[in-house]
């Protein structure tokens, strides 16, 4: 595809600054790209890298303007609307509609005539998939589950029995939807299974990294909202409620019957217990363990840094003392005021 600056301004906006004729056919980092090819600078401290860049363009920030002689288009948001450019510039593959020979597909199934489904996958009875939705090889739509439009499911994605998906949703491969949660009730001849009754439903223009995996709920459903981006390698267990455009990165576990709020952002190997509340617009720092509710919105650490081998050795000692430290200091204040009492 081929697009001119003038064009890239008229459909995202922004300020054209030099030659609006110039074409573009694709994005690249500045230090790679070639005349065709647009760039961006979102920091000023990567400004220096406009002298030697052969790209053909580049989005800067509006302080910005005379950094370079470049065409330029001039945004508040470099970054976002270089996104805007790329995903103009490089649209999903979109195989022919219809269904694979090779495809399972139940007799009462409603598949949308413009919807795709591959060769391997199975969808079950009752099922619903909606307009222009792409199901990918191997999948796995269970029984009366629904599938909105112009969905995007990868290869082996499984969505089980009765899971909802809203439209323009896009599931990586081997995510599964719909799992039991983990519930068992103790007994004396060991634990027994709590069926998991309730379902997983996810918003509109939601996307599910690979092997993500979000658990139905034991009586209530698991909701995802709106807007919501998991990474890969997520858990999200029964009844968890994730709050509309919060982004949680990979490697995240996230408890039963948490609720977290909208517009979070959490990040990698976060772990959050199960039963509590997290406030909208919260932010948590990567390798953090929230362990109960979180009412104001702020951003939370508490991750300790790396350190050499020795050094975090003998830290560790320290941290094991530190109840003896405290109640020496309690001690030696307490000396201190009756020394300047006696005084």
């Amino acid at each position: 595809m081929a697009v001119s600056l003038a064009e890239l301004v008229a459909r995202f906006g922004g300020e054209l600054v030099g030659d609006g004729a110039r074409i573009i056919r694709q994005v690249a980092p500045l230090e790679r790209a070639t005349s065709d090819e647009i760039g961006f600078v979102a920091q000023s401290k990567y400004l220096n890298q406009l002298a030697s860049t052969g790209a053909g363009a580049v989005i800067l920030p509006v302080d910005a303007r005379e950094a370079t002689d470049l065409p330029r288009i001039l945004s508040p948001n470099p970054y976002l609307y270089f996104a805007r450019v790329s995903g103009l510039l490089n649209p999903p593959p979109r195989p022919p509609a219809g269904v694979h020979p090779a495809a399972t597909v139940a007799a009462d199934a409603e598949i949308a005539a413009d919807a795709s489904i591959a060769a391997g996958a199975v969808v079950g009875s009752g099922a619903r998939i909606g307009a222009r939705s792409v199901v990918g090889a191997n999948c796995v739509i269970g029984d009366q589950a629904r599938i909105g439009e112009d969905c995007l499911l990868h290869a082996n994605v499984t969505i089980y029995h009765r899971c909802e998906v809203g439209d323009r949703a896009i599931l990586h491969a081997g995510c599964v939807i719909g799992s039991d949660g983990f519930g068992f009730a103790p007994s004396a001849g060991g634990w027994e299974k709590i069926p998991q009754i309730g379902r997983v439903l996810i918003g509109d223009d939601v996307e599910v990294g690979a092997c993500t995996t979000i658990d139905r709920g034991a009586l209530e459903d698991t909701i995802i909202e709106e807007g919501v981006k998991l990474d890969n390698l997520i858990q999200v267990a029964h009844n968890v409620q994730i709050g509309a455009h919060t982004a949680i990165a990979a490697c995240t576990g996230i408890a039963g019957s948490t609720r977290i709020g909208r517009h979070c952002m959490i990040g990698g190997a976060a772990m959050i217990f199960g039963h509590i509340e997290i406030a909208d617009g919260t932010r948590i720092s990567t390798n953090t363990l929230i362990t109960k509710s979180l009412p104001k919105a702020g951003t939370y650490t508490s991750a300790l840094p790396f350190s050499e081998h020795e050094v975090w050795q003998k830290n560790a000692v320290h941290m094991r003392n530190l109840d003896k430290l405290v109640n020496r200091v309690k001690q030696l204040e307490k000396r201190l005021n009756e020394l300047e009492s006696q005084s």
